[in-house]
C-alpha cells in the first residue's frame, strides 16, 4: 500500500509509535518504538531476546498507532506485516538515534547485543 503524504511527513518526524504484536497465546503486546521510512515501508530496530522479536517471528502481523504532536486528537492506526526481519547490524538504530536524540549513534549499546532490523509493509490505515 502506498502511504499518504501526511503519514509520510509524520513518520519522517520524531513521532513515537506504538507497535502491537501478538503473544503466542494470542494476547496483544505493545511497545513504543522509533521508526524510519524507506519509500512506503516503515523501518524499526529492536534487539534479540525481546518479547516483540519473538512475537514477530511467530506471527508477522502488527499494528502501529501514533498521535500527531500538537494535535492530540489526530491519530493514525495502521495494520501490516513485518516483511523483512533480520539481524543486520547497528546502522538502523544509529540512524534512528540521530533522528530522535541528535546523537551521533545509539547511546545505549550493550556488549553482545544483537540488533534486529525490521521492515513493515502497511496494508490498512485509519485516521481520526
Amino acid at each position: 500500500m502506498q502511504l499518504p503524504d501526511d503519514v509520510k511527513a509524520v513518520i519522517d518526524e520524531r513521532v513515537f509509535v506504538h507497535l502491537a504484536t501478538l503473544n503466542s497465546d494470542g494476547s496483544p503486546q505493545v511497545s513504543v518504538i522509533w521508526v524510519g521510512r524507506e519509500g512506503d515501508t516503515i523501518l524499526f530496530s529492536t534487539a534479540e531476546g525481546r518479547i516483540k522479536t519473538e512475537n514477530i517471528r511467530g506471527d508477522n502481523r502488527v499494528a502501529l498507532s501514533f498521535t500527531i504532536d500538537g494535535d492530540e486528537y489526530k491519530n493514525y492506526v495502521m495494520q501490516g506485516r513485518v516483511t523483512r526481519f533480520e539481524p543486520d547490524g547497528w546502522w538502523l538504530i544509529d540512524d534512528l538515534a540521530r533522528k530522535y536524540t541528535d546523537a551521533d549513534s545509539y547511546q545505549w549499546k550493550t556488549p553482545g547485543q544483537v540488533r534486529v532490523n525490521g521492515e513493515i509493509t502497511i496494508e490498512k490505515i485509519a485516521a481520526n
